[in-house]
């Protein structure tokens, strides 16, 4: 749905966005994530053609991004971080003039749909000048989706916003996602990114990683199970480091931390071994690293300030 072929931009001397390479499917949610200053919404405002490469190439649903410029932006639905309403007008007229400039054919309905959808209806006639952060960016993602898009680029969605409008973005977003909608999604928040994306981008200037945050996780840091003890005895992890399986065991306070690479497998077998020494477990959990773990992983890599 979305290629990226050696996509570069340059400022002058400076190179905002380096040589991408990128494959988004269709019906995927990808997160590109990356430090202020990254490239990451000169990336978003090439790929929308709101501004032209330096180099390289990208197709967007079929369309070619410096041939099929006004095609591309007639289909695709583009949230900017500060997004811009007319402050003067209503709620309902800023839509009605998007929605026309979108060639929408059924103009009052799909206004109507999405000022119900993101809780705006009772709003409606108020200027938008006068809504909130969070009000304004509901509005801007309905101005996003009036004419119904296949491809989204959200850049900063929840920026800003207070917990329970950022939760109603985020649900807003899985909604889509469930629609079987291609979401390219630029983010701050590392947990969000991990409980919408299925794949991640980790980009500074250049794309450093893409994968899954599950395989990011065995990646760097592998599998590790804690067994919860009602009393731990260090011999124990001498124990389960004499099977073939574990690659490394540590015991720390009442738990027994081990690392497998596949738990699912061997936990039974590695439980029955604690049991016959007289363990006592009490219950058993999967050690999981935060994608901010992993994020910053990659980010100190490339400035040179990992360990």
């Amino acid at each position: 749905m979305i290629h990226v072929e050696s996509l570069t931009k340059k400022f002058g001397a400076l190179t905002a966005v380096d040589s991408l390479t990128l494959d988004v499917a269709e019906g995927e949610v990808f997160g590109f994530l990356g430090p202020n200053g990254a490239g990451k919404t000169t990336t978003v405002r090439m790929l929308t053609c709101l501004i032209a490469p330096t180099d390289g190439r990208a197709t967007i649903g079929g369309l070619t991004v410096g041939r099929d410029d006004h095609a591309i932006r007639a289909r695709v639905g583009i949230l900017t971080e500060t997004p811009g309403m007319y402050d003067r007008l209503s709620a309902e007229k800023n839509l009605t003039i998007f929605a026309k400039l979108y060639g929408v054919k059924d103009v009052a309905g799909q206004v109507d749909k999405y000022l119900r959808m993101l809780g705006l209806w009772e709003r409606r006639g108020d200027e938008a000048g006068s809504f909130s952060k969070g009000m304004r960016q509901k509005l801007a993602i309905a101005r996003a989706l009036l004419h119904e898009p296949k491809i989204l680029f959200l850049d900063e969605p929840t920026s800003g916003l207070d917990p329970e409008a950022a939760k109603l973005v985020r649900d807003f977003i899985a909604e889509l996602k469930s629609e079987g909608r291609t979401i390219f999604l630029c983010t701050h928040n590392l947990d969000e990114a991990d409980r919408l994306c299925g794949r991640i981008g980790i980009f500074r200037t250049r794309l450093l990683t893409v994968d899954t945050p599950a395989n990011l996780r065995r990646r760097l840091y592998g599998r590790k199970v804690v067994f919860h003890m009602k009393r731990l005895d260090p011999a124990w992890a001498e124990a389960a480091r004499a099977l073939p399986f574990v690659k490394e065991a540590q015991a720390v306070d009442s738990r027994l931390i081990v690392g497998l690479d596949e738990p699912e497998e061997q936990n039974p077998i590695l439980v029955r071994r604690l049991v016959e020494l007289g363990a006592e477990v009490q219950f058993v959990g999967e050690l999981r690293h935060s994608l901010e773990d992993i994020y910053l992983n990659f980010i100190r890599q490339e400035t040179g300030n990992g360990e």
